[in-house]
């Protein structure tokens, strides 16, 4: 079972590596949304699932990324890539230091809120001020390019090539992202999540981990914007808005908060959902009104599955055992274990 599922992310990589060879512009487009989307929702699960941090104010590492993109691209010429990418990154990650450095002395909902002031702080520079064209946004002229003694490898500006540069990134941010989980960072960080004050109490500083966690979830949501800033070659601060942390948390939360395979999957979701609601084919003029019915949906899934997408298949197991108890009129373990947890205890 467990040779299975790390062979799922391998067999939907291979998938989407040949989707192109569709030809249908219009859904090769909405893959790439999908899958820019998918590395700032895996961004912020390494805060809200690994280090127990909810952030509403995730969006403003997504826009300084882009805004790094359109502010340092040449506008006579294609710029590099590789430099133009280290500059969205370090931004976002300079961005994060400084802010995390603040917000990460407070918890729970002052966190919250700390997170939310810094990230309207940002929003508020790129839209009331001229440095990214104020309100109106700043467009990007050129896709970066790379080019190795005057040879170009790619070029970003075929739409395939762009499409598998937004693959390999998102291979290589789950990639990162499962390494990390399964070392002894992530570890303290599932220790920290479950437990920071016994963290403390066993000898761990847990200011550092949180701090680096944070800042590595703000670098990766800034690739996200890079490559949201590429994809549509405008930028506007409506990027930086509360709105936009709040739909990637939805993802997060939707997918399931403590697995990789859950953000992506919540990502899935909502951008499909969003695409199916507002179809005029399907709803006619109500499609007017998606938000309505987006809303009612994320409710009645949220209702469903409590633990996310990607808590269902163990959801479906534990009601079939149930069943499968109830009709042998044997007791059901997980049901026995939690009356016990319960009543504290068989001699409570």
């Amino acid at each position: 079972m467990n040779y299975a599922r790390k062979l799922i992310p391998i067999a939907v990589l291979l998938v989407l590596a040949v989707f192109p060879l569709s030809g249908n512009d219009y859904y090769i487009g909405l893959a790439i949304k999908i899958m820019i989307y998918a590395i700032f929702a895996l961004s912020l699960q390494l805060l809200v699932g690994g280090a127990g941090l909810i952030s509403l104010g995730h969006a403003a590492f997504f826009g300084i990324g882009a805004y790094a993109a359109a502010l340092l691209s040449p506008e006579s010429e294609a710029g590099g890539l590789l430099w133009l990418l280290v500059a969205a990154l370090g931004s976002a990650a300079i961005y994060a230091l400084i802010t995390g450095a603040l917000a990460l002395r407070t918890r729970g909902v002052y966190f919250i809120m700390v997170t939310l002031a810094f990230s309207q702080m940002a929003y508020y520079v790129f839209h009331d001020t001229d440095i990214g064209g104020g309100s109106d946004g700043i467009y990007l002229y050129f896709r970066p390019q790379i080019s190795l003694a005057n040879w170009m490898p790619f070029d970003l500006e075929n739409p395939g090539a762009y499409y598998l540069f937004v693959l390999v990134c998102l291979a290589l941010t789950w990639g990162f992202l499962a390494l990390l989980g399964r070392s002894p960072f992530g570890a303290a960080l599932t220790g920290i999540r479950l437990n920071e004050q016994r963290m403390r109490a066993a000898g761990y500083s847990t200011f550092p981990y949180k701090l680096t966690a944070y800042v590595i979830g703000a670098t990766l949501a800034g690739l996200a914007g890079f490559l949201y800033a590429l994809k549509d070659g405008f930028v506007t601060p409506e990027l930086l808005t509360w709105e936009q942390s709040g739909l990637v948390l939805l993802m997060v939360i939707l997918g399931g908060m403590h697995r990789l395979g859950g953000a992506v999957l919540g990502t899935v979701t909502l951008i499909l959902l969003q695409e199916l609601f507002q179809s005029q084919a399907l709803f006619g003029d109500y499609a007017k009104h998606w938000h309505l019915t987006l809303g009612l949906a994320i409710i009645a899934l949220v209702a469903l599955l409590p633990n996310g997408l990607a808590g269902l298949p163990a959801q479906w197991r534990e009601r079939r055992e149930a069943r499968l108890a109830a009709a042998s009129g044997t007791p059901n373990n997980a049901a026995a274990a939690q009356s016990l947890s319960i009543s504290g205890g068989p001699h409570a």
